[in-house]
């Protein structure tokens, strides 16, 4: 850094006694927690126009390792470099005024199975709060089945791309702590 880009850091700005500074009026993250080994980019488009409805700051699309998903679905998928680069071709298509699209490659890194806990864990201390996590109807089944559902839906709202046909009963136990995509309610 140069000298005059110090002096220009360093300068004090003048505020009227009492200002403060108006909130911001985007907050929140929705996290897109999938494999997107078969989400289309219209489903994509989909989870961002909700991000930008609600007003959050940020969308994180959050693909899934090989391991992982062996582990959950036993379905094949292709590896994680491909579904994450075609991610990042999609974000980088994505250009307008809307909450910030970034898609979190930390699971890639890792290079093993992630758990639901430890994924939900990294995401909520990165990313601002409050979290909602944005699911298709398969993966919120997969995660109600989880022991740790309960200790995870007082922390986080769910957010579904349609309507379970057969809903796990935890996840009819909680249905007041999500909400289908398009629809708006008040969260309280």
């Amino acid at each position: 850094m140069t000298t005059e880009e110090e002096t220009t850091l360093r300068q004090n700005i003048q505020v009227p006694f009492g200002y403060e500074p108006p909130a911001p009026s985007r907050k929140g993250t929705i996290i897109f927690y999938d494999s997107f080994e078969s989400i289309s980019d219209e489903e994509l488009l989909r989870a961002a126009e909700e991000a930008e409805t609600r007003k959050f700051a940020k969308l994180v699309l959050y693909p899934l390792h090989e391991e992982t998903v062996r582990r959950m679905s036993k379905e094949p998928v292709s590896p994680f470099y491909r579904r994450e680069d075609r991610l990042h071709a999609w974000r980088r298509e994505q250009k307008g005024t809307g909450p910030a699209i970034l898609v979190e490659g930390w699971e890639g890194k890792r290079k093993k199975y992630t758990p639901i806990d430890t994924a939900l864990r990294h995401l909520t201390e990165v990313y601002p709060a409050p979290h909602f996590l944005y699911l298709t109807p398969e993966m919120a089944n997969q995660f109600a089945s989880f022991s740790s559902f309960e200790e995870w839906i007082v922390k986080i709202r769910l957010l579904l791309a349609a309507e379970p046909s057969h809903p796990h009963p935890r996840l009819e136990k909680y249905s007041h702590r999500w909400d289908l995509a398009g629809t708006r309610l008040d969260f309280a």
